[in-house]
């Protein structure tokens, strides 16, 4: 067995906990893990109908055990059919993402992404020529990575021996950590300092974190100077990302700045008609229009409820009419809304924004970084839990209620008064929240 399918079995058994028998065999079943990259788990799917339901709603479990296992954060690929051969690494020894479902052709292109998307096909079409560095932000849910995934296809397709690089801002940081502590320092340089073309997702999480923006600032400094073409993707502008070095936010608007809004009524129409036409399905105009007038604000959902309306109709062989889509729309919310994130996945994420293990948060330990950590910590179980104020103490070393009462109300000071820590918790809770997407 090789070692991805070796992980692969693990990961179901960890799942199983959480799973029925039927729900795993009837999506896993015949699933085969391809690779296990440095933080990306390669998945093959037989058909497309499992691909898209994988894809949609069984990532979460999937990273979740594999988080389990490695203690670190996996990206997750689900290919099928006639994508599988383009996950492999290309001659250079770069990742090219590998699915087919993010391509320029499959981007519904409407007046709240137009600009980001003629941005990001021109940078693809010159390479450190066109838009550098292009820096794409917007809310979560809208396109960021597909565009970012496109440009790596469209440069692969055209210089098929580019070294292509594609990372998050996260797995950025803790590569980075790794490689000082196993003193592969200039293995990690030459990695990203001799790639040809330079994708980072969600870049705002190596702000305030001084090692990270200082090798951040050396490798954009070498790629530009070499015209390398960069491409970030943010939930926000440079300017708003308070911890953020100035000598970076000077240098992230160095080329052009993209927004992508929310789609309006027409192009959520059309993301709908595009979405259904792929997946076989032929949908009225009149359920077209009342999925487009019901879920107004993300992508990501408008998808996820036409993947819900097709496994209606192919599982349970339901009708596709007014109440099938209403069910739909009512289980993409459920299924978001009734996932609570537990105090160990809080904790976890704090540890991981803080470079610190989990023992020392729920431990004695008193160092001014260890308490803070700890405090947001409390107040972020308290926020996003329903575990009273005796259940988090009980987390952390059964301190009583006044202690965690303290710190809560302490963290709640903190965020009123200083943008920075504000900041903090929005970059934490949007870490926890990635874990359920």
């Amino acid at each position: 067995m090789n070692p991805a399918a070796e992980v692969w079995e693990k990961v179901k058994a960890l799942m199983s906990a959480e799973m029925t028998a039927t729900t795993l065999n009837t999506w896993f079943d015949d699933a085969e893990a391809l690779a296990l990259e440095e933080s990306r788990f390669i998945l093959y799917s037989p058909t497309k109908f499992k691909q898209e339901i994988i894809t949609t709603r069984y990532l979460p479990p999937i990273r979740k055990a594999l988080h389990e296992l490695f203690s670190a954060d996996f990206q997750v690929t689900v290919l099928t059919e006639g994508e599988r051969n383009a996950a492999v690494k290309n001659k250079t020894g770069s990742f090219l993402p590998g699915t087919e479902e993010y391509t320029f052709d499959r981007f519904v292109v409407g007046s709240s992404n137009k600009f980001a998307h003629a941005a990001a096909r021109k940078a693809a079409e010159n390479p450190g020529l066109s838009y550098n560095p292009l820096f794409i932000y917007g809310e979560s849910g809208l396109g960021k990575t597909h565009l970012l995934y496109s440009i790596a296809h469209t440069i692969h397709g055209d210089h098929p021996d580019y070294k292509i690089i594609y990372v998050k801002g996260d797995a950025f940081t803790n590569e980075l950590i790794a490689a000082i502590r196993e003193g592969r320092n200039q293995e990690f340089r030459d990695k990203y300092r001799g790639a040809d073309v330079f994708l980072m997702d969600d870049v705002q999480f190596i702000a305030g974190r001084d090692s990270t923006q200082e090798e951040m600032f050396h490798t954009f400094n070498t790629l530009y100077e070499l015209k390398k073409q960069i491409v970030f993707t943010s939930d926000r502008p440079p300017k708003e990302m308070l911890r953020l070095e100035d000598r970076l936010k000077t240098r992230f608007e160095w080329g052009l700045l993209a927004d992508i809004v929310p789609p309006d009524y027409e192009t959520r129409t059309a993301i709908i008609k595009s979405k259904a036409i792929r997946m076989g399905m032929e949908l009225p105009d009149y359920i077209i229009q009342l999925i487009a007038e019901t879920i107004t604000a993300n992508v990501r959902q408008i998808e996820g409820t036409v993947n819900k309306i097709m496994a209606f109709q192919d599982l349970n062989g339901d009708k596709v009419d007014k109440n099938t889509v209403i069910r739909a729309v009512k289980d993409i919310f459920k299924e978001k809304s009734d996932i609570l994130p537990t105090a160990d996945v809080i904790i976890q994420e704090v540890c991981n924004f803080y470079n610190l293990e989990p023992p020392l948060l729920r431990g004695q330990g008193r160092s001014k970084d260890i308490s803070l950590a700890r405090q947001i910590a409390m107040y972020q179980i308290r926020r996003m839990t329903n575990l009273s104020l005796k259940e988090i103490g009980a987390e952390f070393g059964n301190r009583d209620h006044s202690t965690v009462l303290n710190a809560i109300n302490r963290i709640e000071d903190l965020v009123k008064i200083d943008p920075e820590k504000a900041e903090i918790i929005k970059d934490i809770t949007t870490n926890i929240n990635s874990r359920y997407e």
